[in-house]
């Protein structure tokens, strides 16, 4: 336990944090993103081409399988970077479905489907229902049994960019044991996608219905290492909505400050006045304590117990830290704050968005106290 919290920052990071910001910023200035937010996809697909071109979706892929052969640790600066500039792409649902694979797949499924993800083909997650729980062992979804074949049944809710995607990857209960199945796009009927309306306008889910789907054997995940697959995927999931929401606190905090060193009152700016300064150093403050946490927690990330614990602290640091700035700045903002217009609204979006899918701060204190307090 004395090792929790050491920092590491290797120069592959930083080397990936410097090409990444220098894209994102380039590439997704902020009316580019208020511009796909009506956008059928939510996302530019030439510029998703590019991100496959660069080598991103690889880069936690082991060379074995097209890969660069790094870890979940060389991808927390580039979701910073794209959480930064509010860059939406199939980047982290892919990223996602390509360790469920590393983790819980079979050979057969590794080599067939991780050159294809690495190359530059979307995938995408289904594990979330309509009860909302938090728990990736809680299942409703069901698959039985005819023959050699399975048939699936239930709903999944919040499918992130399942209209881009090559591959979906379910969990189901199977014989009463949580299981992995693979679909493919073709799998999925002209009445399988139901558009979701959410929070974060800049994202794209989906509601899939799994009524009907038939799927051969062989689409199933090693079954002896699926609840060691849900497990790694959560963690991951958690600690790239970290970085995306360290990268998001930062220009949150720099839009505020802007607008706080211009708006004048009474002859002089608004951010001279305490009563908007020392909020804004407390959000800065809470933004480098929570930046700490990220890439503490993707230095230590496949150490066993320390990384669930840096990683559960990463989440619940950055979610609280771009909260307040987010909040902080829609307030200053004063009734412009309060309009569709005004940027602080994307992002404090973007913050609620993270707290409802793999984890609210409450959530990951409790899993905390169990972990540290037994």
């Amino acid at each position: 336990m004395d090792k929790i919290g050491k920092l590491g920052f290797s120069e592959e990071q930083a080397d990936l944090l410097e090409v990444a910001m220098n894209f994102c910023r380039d590439k997704s200035p902020i009316e580019r993103v208020r511009g796909l937010l009506e956008d059928k996809l939510g996302h530019d697909p030439e510029l998703w081409k590019e991100i496959g071109e660069m080598g991103w979706l690889g880069i936690a892929i082991p060379e074995a399988y097209g890969g660069i052969g790094l870890s979940m640790a060389e991808v927390v600066p580039v979701a910073e970077a794209m959480g930064r500039y509010l860059l939406n792409s199939p980047f982290t649902a892919t990223t996602l479905a390509a360790q469920a694979l590393l983790a819980g797949g079979t050979e057969a499924q590794k080599q067939a489907w991780l050159p294809r993800l690495a190359g530059g083909e979307a995938a995408t997650l289904a594990l979330l229902e309509a009860e909302g729980d938090w728990d990736v062992m809680a299942i409703s979804a069901r698959a039985g049994r005819d023959g050699d074949t399975l048939e699936l049944s239930g709903r999944k809710r919040f499918v992130a960019d399942a209209a881009s995607a090559s591959a979906v990857i379910v969990s189901v209960q199977l014989d009463g044991q949580p299981t992995l199945v693979l679909l493919e796009a073709a799998d999925l009927g002209r009445e399988a996608l139901r558009p979701e309306t959410i929070i974060d306008e800049t994202r794209r889910t989906f509601e899939l219905t799994l009524d009907g789907i038939r799927i051969s054997e062989d689409r199933l995940l090693d079954p002896d290492l699926a609840a060691t697959a849900l497990k790694h995927i959560h963690l991951c999931s958690n600690l790239l909505a970290a970085a995306d929401m360290t990268g998001g606190n930062l220009s949150v905090i720099d839009y505020t400050l802007d607008y706080l060193r211009t708006r004048t009152q009474f002859g002089k700016p608004i951010g001279s006045y305490q009563a908007l300064k020392h909020p804004m150093v407390d959000a800065y403050v809470m933004y480098e304590q929570a930046r700490s946490h990220v890439y503490s927690a993707a230095h230590c990330f496949n150490q066993q117990g320390e990384g669930e614990i840096a990683t559960r602290m990463a989440k619940v640091t950055a979610l609280e830290a771009y909260s307040y700035a987010g909040d902080r700045s829609i307030q200053f903002h004063g009734g412009f704050g309060f309009t569709y217009d005004c940027d602080a609204q994307l992002y404090r979006r973007r913050a609620i968005w993270h707290g409802a899918m793999s984890g609210d701060s409450a959530f990951h204190k409790k899993a905390l106290a169990d972990l540290l307090l037994g």
